[in-house]
């Protein structure tokens, strides 16, 4: 793999970590602000809208111009929202800093998709996405415990002073490491707006955010549904996300390898597989050692979708997947968005912390039907043999 993908982990190790880290620390900030825990949850879900929103805006904007300091443009971004996150007076101005924090991510996962496919052979793509999003898992292993870790113990606030710091390391990597090359000529608007009239474009888009999604109904209440009702101590968390992280690990290793070999069979098993046991999460939930055990299933089997959803984005856009990459980055965080809403909003309707998992299975099995019928679609057009 080529060196340059080291840097684009790094950044993508800086930027997942912000995205994630409030999970562990939900009761803390919650209490600093004085509001209640599905509040604090929609810290989360106003980070991914801000995602959703900015991914295709800032992409379809960067289009024409040279993808290095496209990137680095966009950890500045990033830099400037956690800066602003670790001194917010209010809920108010935390949520407005973790979105400005969040306008650089879906362009910047959208944007480096695209130079990582570059980078290597055609029937390597999903394999080089891979070890970009291998930073994204990375920080669920150590970036997000760490996180939880110096949270407790410093204070949430400078949780989000590491983070930019992180920022700032990711900016050197990718200047130091990304090749500078020069802008497309061919790439402009009109062009990457094309790929949105293809159906499976659409189809691989519904897939990533009721697909993925459905994790997210469930993991943003980890502390809750970790410590009040399977039994954990506070002090448990740390360990328990970082099991959560290794487990997203073998996930994206065992996706990209299985997609790089058979793409929508892959995400066809991985989808049904992150719905069962979610379901099942429902029941070992209220018990530690299987709540445990699940936890970590439920890491394998969500980043076993991604660097094939990312890598069907690509090849259903064709040659005009920029803007289709980032925008698919935004519909990840748009799922995320609703399942955190969704997962909220059970629990606010006093249905139990447990119930978030049963949310997050039904939308799991709404992405596994969406990608079912665009596996339907891929045989139809497929010739048969002689």
């Amino acid at each position: 793999m080529p060196l340059a993908l080291l840097a684009l982990a790094i950044s993508a190790f800086a930027i997942g970590t912000t995205e994630f880290v409030p999970t562990g620390l939900l009761p803390e900030i919650a209490a600093d602000f004085g509001v209640d825990i599905p509040a604090a949850g929609l810290l989360i879900s106003g980070y991914a809208l801000g995602v959703f929103v900015g991914a295709p805006l800032l992409t379809a904007a960067a289009t024409p111009l040279r993808r290095k300091p496209v990137l680095l443009a966009l950890l500045g971004l990033f830099v400037i929202g956690n800066v602003g996150s670790a001194l917010a007076p209010d809920y108010a101005t935390m949520m407005v800093s973790r979105i400005v924090a969040s306008l650089c991510h879906g362009a910047f996962f959208g944007v480096g998709s695209v130079v990582a496919a570059g980078l290597v052979a055609p029937t390597r793509r999903a394999a080089a996405i891979a070890m970009m999003f291998t930073g994204l898992t990375l920080s669920n292993v150590l970036g997000v415990p760490l996180g939880t870790l110096v949270g407790q113990a410093f204070g949430w606030r400078s949780t989000f002073w590491v983070v930019a710091a992180l920022g700032v390391a990711g900016a050197v990597g990718v200047l130091a490491l990304v090749p500078d090359r020069p802008a497309d000529p061919a790439a402009d608007l009109r062009a990457e707006l094309s790929a949105f009239r293809r159906p499976q474009v659409w189809l691989a888009l519904g897939m990533t955010a009721l697909g993925f999604g459905g994790m997210f109904a469930s993991f943003t209440y980890v502390a809750p549904l970790m410590v009040d009702v399977a039994g954990f101590p506070a002090s448990a968390l740390t360990w328990l996300v970082l099991l959560f992280g290794a487990g997203l690990v073998v996930g994206n290793l065992l996706g990209a390898r299985a997609a790089d070999r058979a793409l929508m069979p892959t995400i066809v098993v991985s989808i049904a597989a992150l719905a069962v046991v979610l379901a099942a999460f429902t029941v070992t939930v209220r018990s530690p050692v299987p709540a445990a055990v699940t936890l970590f299933l439920l890491g394998v089997a969500a980043f076993a979708t991604v660097p094939g959803l990312q890598t069907r984005v690509l090849d259903a856009a064709g040659t005009a997947g920029t803007l289709a990459s980032a925008v698919n980055i935004g519909v990840f965080n748009l799922g995320n968005a609703v399942g955190a809403w969704l997962g909220g909003l059970v629990i606010g309707a006093g249905l139990g912390f447990p119930a978030a998992n049963a949310v997050g299975a039904a939308m799991a099995v709404g992405g596994l039907a969406v990608a079912v019928v665009a596996l339907v679609l891929d045989r139809r057009r497929t010739p048969v043999p002689a």
